[in-house]
């Protein structure tokens, strides 16, 4: 095969370029970062003493087993992408996050959810082998069997340890269709025991959503091959609008998946893009992709003098649950929420920087608001840090953080990261976890 065409020997010929440029980088003293086509980051990026990386060509799908059904593919590339090269054979991801821009890469490196989360674990917990960039410029292979301490050690290292340039992942069989099913609750812990029952049932998919204390959807979806109507969410309706008032609803699988990202679950609001004349007008824009400029532009944003931007998901042990809910919905007050139940995979051997116990139900709250305060600067984000330790939880590390730096490292095992660390980026090429995901004050 032409070296040209054939996506084995470019991606070698792109890793030999970009481990060059870490060893120039590197011979510099210059910190390392990257160059990339989206972010879903929601946190202050230090831009000063870095060298960026550009891994934008790394967006494409290598191969695809159909048999052993994996699929070997590039760090940077989008789930839109990998998505629609899978489904052609039908087949998708056994977890797809949310948004069309998350990138493979990403999604292990931030510990990623979906769903399918309660079958399948998350996105680290689907991923067979990985291919890391280390700060000398080595690439180092990496899995259970091989190198198994980056293997267990990267996820929620947030690039901190190396960067994945290639990765093969688990798929799944899909069927032309999604059969959604919207079941609502008036009361709270019919909500949560609903919950429990369903991880353990065969449905497909499964999450939720709060609209308020006396209002819960839980939603299970299942493939199907036909349906007898099929919904379109890509334009003029809106989603999460629909869970209210329609029970039974058929979704094609592409649109199931991406069925959050045309409105940013319900965060378009904020851009005034739920008008109808507005979305007519910007048929094109209603996606992730566009509302994460626009959140670039600071001038866009509500006065943060008088505001909090509080944009979290928090992981509760289930039992938990229940006590979360009261307090998001009663000290903090932010509506629609959602519900994301998930498994941890049930294994011997434990993810070094995630928190999280094998083996053990967890809920996923995700809210995502600028809401109004007359309090000092991070008085909602740090009540909210504050609960979810005191409740055994952990929050993403996407968004800004308020812990001090003995709070942060009693969560995240500052000795077993500071061991990784020693082994596979002594020189801090890579910033450290602590000074790339909390914000200082």
């Amino acid at each position: 095969m032409d070296p040209a065409t054939d996506p084995g020997s470019d991606h070698r010929r792109k890793c030999a370029v970009l481990a060059g440029a870490v060893k120039q980088a590197r011979a510099r003293g210059h910190r390392i970062g990257l160059r990339k086509s989206t972010s879903n980051l929601f946190r202050p990026r230090s831009q000063a003493g870095k060298y960026f990386l550009d891994v934008r060509a790394f967006d494409r799908v290598l191969s695809i087993d159909r048999e052993r059904m994996t699929a070997d593919v590039e760090g940077m590339i989008t789930y839109e992408a990998l998505v629609d090269e899978t489904l052609k054979c039908g087949l998708l991801p056994a977890v797809v996050p949310q948004l069309k821009t998350i990138t493979v890469g990403g999604a292990v490196s931030g510990l990623g959810i979906e769903s399918s989360s309660f079958k399948f674990g998350l996105v680290h917990e689907t991923i067979e082998e990985m291919e890391i960039l280390l700060g000398d410029g080595r690439l180092v292979t990496c899995s259970c069997r091989e190198n198994p301490d980056l293997f267990f050690g990267f996820p929620n290292s947030y690039g901190t340890l190396g960067y994945a340039l290639r990765l093969t992942i688990r798929l799944i069989p899909a069927r032309p269709y999604v059969h959604l099913t919207h079941t609502r609750f008036a009361d709270p812990k019919s909500y949560f025991a609903r919950i429990a029952e369903c991880a353990e049932s065969g449905v497909d998919y499964l999450d939720g959503t709060i609209f308020s204390r006396h209002e819960m959807y839980l939603t299970e979806g299942e493939f199907v091959t036909e349906a007898p109507s099929v919904s379109d969410y890509s334009y003029m309706d809106i989603y999460y609008r629909s869970i209210q008032h329609k029970p039974d609803d058929w979704l094609t699988a592409k649109d199931y998946i991406w069925r959050w990202d045309t409105d940013w679950f319900w965060c378009s609001k904020h851009f005034y893009l739920q008008k109808p004349w507005l979305r007519r007008l910007f048929k094109r824009a209603l996606n992730s992709r566009t509302y994460q400029r626009i959140m670039r532009l600071s001038h866009l944003l509500p006065d943060p003098s008088r505001t909090e931007s509080v944009i979290q998901d928090v992981d509760i042990p289930f039992h938990n649950a229940p006590e979360f809910f009261d307090f998001l919905l009663s000290e903090v007050g932010i509506t629609p929420v959602w519900m994301c139940p998930f498994k941890t995979r049930d294994s011997k051997q434990s993810w070094d920087l995630s928190p999280l116990r094998p083996g053990h139900l967890y809920i996923n709250f995700g809210f995502w608001d600028v809401i109004p305060s007359a309090h000092e600067k991070g008085y909602f984000n740090r009540k909210i840090e504050r609960k979810t330790m005191e409740l055994g939880g952990a929050k993403g590390l996407y968004s800004t953080a308020w812990y001090d730096e003995a709070e942060f490292w009693s969560i995240y095992d500052q000795p077993r990261y500071s061991e990784l660390k020693k082994v596979y980026d002594p020189e801090d090429v890579y910033p450290d976890l602590y000074s790339k995901c909390v914000r200082r004050h």
